[in-house]
């Protein structure tokens, strides 16, 4: 017995989430069960009432809270009714339903925990490339937002910040978003770092020149939100190397310059005429030393904080139950606690 829910997170999609849910198919090959969720972020149309007329499970959200806390309302929700695997995507039809079998099958094959849709490599070439329509500064921000958390990660990833994926059971235990903005890199940086089976799935995706984005208002918003949520993710994620980072330039340009000074003072007794570059040069050496030492007790919170994420799995566990036999074959997989069977 395997369950599959596919769920789309939606503002204001009545013209397409009809569409969507027409569309999508009923029976998969190796999925015993199939639930549609559509959560609406506080639509002001009929998104709700035409998800409803075409079979969906509706979770109506009053007011706007943004992709990031309704991503993880959703998990908790797909976990909550058993699924063993939770596909999401996007309400607009960007991206084909008829599609989501391809992005079940890896989990099912014990191939991935986590399939991401890659928009920037033809699925037919393997080629890299701009989609059609798609604005070149928002392709250029997703690439190189996609190069930095794949560093970050210790993973090559060609698109983190798509809106089709789909995750088994161990995956979403392991997903606790705190962005406000935007669940999609932080996911990724979650679970590569809990060393989770990632595949990149490269997908058709249409850009409408004529349809305006209900999630990115204006480039620079997304542009501002993304490079702000990469740092984070860098901060939290690798703190003493960033923290060493940013100190490093202060650190050495104060050694260099009290250096000098301190030459110049052995050959001639006195700092003058180098006196405030002098003083400078230990302001900032200090300073560097200072975010160094920063760095060392962020490196001591994140190992704290990664202790946390782990006893907040086990709460899940214990709360959703683990992950069924029937679903996994892996022996060291949680198997649901006897109140939840």
């Amino acid at each position: 017995m395997t369950k599959l829910i596919v769920f789309s997170i939606c503002k204001d999609e009545e013209q397409t989430i009809g569409e969507l849910l027409d569309r999508m198919p009923r029976q998969i090959e190796g999925i015993s069960e199939m639930e549609v969720l559509v959560i609406s972020d506080g639509s002001n149309d009929r998104t709700a009432d035409i998800a409803r007329e075409h079979g969906a499970i509706v979770i109506e959200g009053a007011t706007q809270k943004r992709l990031a806390f309704r991503f993880q309302e959703a998990i908790n929700i797909a976990l909550d009714r058993g699924a063993d695997i939770a596909v999401n995507i996007d309400g607009d039809l960007q991206f084909s339903p008829e599609d989501i079998p391809l992005f079940v099958a890896p989990i099912l094959n014990h191939e991935a925990d986590f399939v991401a849709a890659d928009r920037f490599t033809d699925p037919h070439t393997g080629e890299r490339r701009r989609p059609q329509n798609m604005p070149a500064g928002k392709y250029l921000a997703n690439r190189l937002g996609a190069r930095i958390v794949g560093s970050l990660s210790g993973e090559p990833f060609a698109d983190v910040t798509c809106g089709f994926r789909s995750y088994n059971r161990r995956a979403m235990l392991a997903l606790n978003i705190n962005s406000k903005y935007t669940y999609t890199q932080e996911s990724f940086q979650l679970l590569a770092y809990n060393r989770l089976d990632i595949v990149s799935l490269p997908t058709e995706v249409k850009y409408f020149p004529e349809r305006t984005s209900r999630v990115v208002t204006s480039f620079w918003q997304f542009l501002g939100n993304s490079a702000v949520n990469i740092l984070r993710s860098f901060r939290d994620f690798a703190p003493l190397r960033f923290f060493t980072l940013l100190g490093m330039p202060p650190f050495l340009f104060g050694f260099a310059s009290s250096g000098l000074v301190g030459i110049h003072w052995l050959r001639t007794g006195k700092t003058s005429p180098y006196t405030s570059l002098g003083i400078l040069g230990v302001y900032l050496f200090s300073l560097g030393l200072i975010i160094f030492v920063v760095g060392l007790l962020a490196d001591m919170l994140g190992r704290s904080a990664r202790n946390q994420e782990k006893i907040l799995r086990e709460l899940k566990v214990s709360r959703y139950g683990g992950v069924r036999k029937s679903a996994e074959t892996d022996p060291f997989h949680a198997t649901p606690p006897e109140s939840t069977r």
